[in-house]
């Protein structure tokens, strides 16, 4: 028995493991090693990322999913998998007017804009192929997506509670799965899902009549199948990467980029410093100060590595995962771990709720920090100054900074007199279409392509990482030495 998986521009086929099922590679083209999909496969997985808005789902695909759903094999979606499936998503979420794109039609529903960062349970409320037998019991997994509204008439198989949304907290019942009128197509906004309940997957492997030996034809085709997607970086980019071996440390060094404000360009830096390590052969852990997981998305698109708990770092009561527990999650598993910071790495600071920042974070387990101010909103001098003040800030606290970052830079001979010799420059990126960032995630790929070239053209990758430290938890300073330290002059 084969199961495919959609390995498309903008897909992010290694964000989880799909419960080991995929056997096979199913590319843009519809072909699986020359033969058409729906003549050898027996149900096709279609991942998270960016599909429906990278425009990556081709005439030739489409016509291979329709037909494997016609001829009543199974077909999943999984978040942008799921829109893929739907009649249409409206991407417009920072537009006056709605945006569509149109997906395949397979599911009667539609996408509209709604941001959920949230681990989830979600409540199986109705039967399909994945859901048999399970209605009333709860699933886990976690939600990572920008269009999450879901509207229409589909029959419902999941609901998420949820705790925030569009980054406000409000405790919300969600639809976040349906499926066909003939149950044998369905998509979930769940990720993780095959993963962390055996029971949907006992139910994709009894809807196959999956009896042992076919079972372990796939397990063993699913461990070939992982070594190929991690064999490359990004998507059909033809970058492959050769593994240096088994060096992960226990402790891995850790370092994080973190800004004096938002959109200074630390997605795109942690992107590109992700990729420039893994092409290196590095196994490269990426982690999230704050909830907002969609940041680190393009550096997982890159590394093939897969969201997990310890990917959200906890600061109050947003985030998932502790950072004492993160820290002793990611022990023998990486190389280095990047870890990007919230807003501005003040932000928060001076909250009664401790931590409640990025510095306090790196504080907390010694983290040394790359600071990076962005110079399109106030130009290259102001840039230069919000670096110097708060990299005093942060000196006072006692966070070690070895290295700045000017990004956006559009005149050097400006950059040499403003920064005086202090700071690196990455010169202004441009790009066709303003794609990878969370709130209009249009070209994922050809954001962390530009991303992994512009670090490694213009910085020293070396020298950024060269001052990485193995964290160690040391507990969190309290509020009133914090002020202390803030207000000492």
């Amino acid at each position: 028995m084969r199961i495919g998986l959609a390995y498309l521009r903008g897909s992010v086929p290694a964000f989880e493991d799909f419960g080991f099922l995929p056997t096979d590679l199913v590319k843009e083209n519809g072909l699986v090693n020359g033969e058409r999909a729906h003549r050898v496969l027996d149900g096709i997985i279609i991942p998270g990322g960016s599909i429906v808005e990278s425009g990556s789902l081709s005439a030739d695909l489409g016509s291979e999913i329709r037909r494997m759903a016609a001829e009543g094999k199974f077909v999943l979606g999984i978040c942008s998998g799921f829109q893929a499936l739907a009649e249409r998503t409206d991407i417009g979420r920072k537009s006056p007017c709605p945006i569509y794109r149109e997906g395949l039609g397979l599911l009667n529903v539609s996408f509209h804009p709604m941001i959920s960062n949230d681990r989830v349970e979600a409540l199986v409320t109705g039967e399909s192929f994945l859901t048999a037998g399970l209605t009333g019991e709860r699933v886990t997994g976690f939600h990572c997506h920008t269009y999450g509204e879901i509207r229409g008439d589909a029959p419902e198989i999941m609901r998420s509670i949820i705790r925030r949304a569009d980054y406000r907290d409000r405790r919300l019942e969600v639809t976040s799965g349906v499926c066909s009128d003939d149950g044998n197509v369905a998509g979930t906004m769940v990720h993780g899902a095959l993963d962390e309940n055996p029971a949907l997957v006992e139910n994709i492997l009894e809807f196959l009549g999956a009896g042992e030996d076919s079972r372990e034809r796939i397990m063993e085709k699913n461990r070939e199948l992982r070594k190929t997607l991690r064999s490359e970086i990004g998507v059909e980019t033809g970058i492959n990467v050769e593994e240096r071996g088994s060096e992960t440390r226990n402790t891995p060094p850790a370092i994080m980029i973190a800004s004096t404000g938002s959109d200074a360009g630390k997605t795109f830096i942690v992107t590109g410093l992700a990729g420039a390590l893994r092409r290196r052969g590095l196994r490269v852990g990426v982690m999230k100060v704050g909830p907002d997981v969609r940041d680190i998305v393009p550096a997982l698109y890159l590394i093939k590595e897969p969201m997990e708990e310890h990917s959200s770092i906890r600061i109050g009561h947003l985030g998932w995962m502790d950072l004492e527990d993160a820290l002793e999650s990611v022990r023998g598993r990486y190389d280095i771990i990047l870890i990007e910071g919230v807003m501005s790495i003040l932000t928060g600071l001076l909250n009664e709720t401790v931590p409640y920042s990025g510095a306090e974070i790196a504080l907390a387990a010694g983290i040394p920090v790359i600071m990076v101010a962005g110079c399109s909103r106030g130009g290259v001098e102001s840039a230069a100054v919000d670096l110097d003040a708060h990299i005093s800030v942060l000196e006072r606290l006692g966070v070690e900074v070895p290295h700045a970052i000017l990004n956006r830079v559009y005149d050097m001979d400006i950059f040499e007199r403003a920064s005086g010799g202090r700071y690196l420059a990455l010169p202004r990126v441009k790009m066709s279409m303003r794609g990878g960032t969370p709130e209009v995630e249009i070209k994922l790929e050809d954001f962390c392509m530009r991303a992994m070239e512009a670090v490694e053209e213009n910085l020293d990758v070396d020298l950024l990482i060269s001052e990485a430290a193995e964290p160690e938890f040391r507990g969190y300073t309290d509020l009133e030495e914090i002020m202390r330290r803030f207000r000492k002059n």
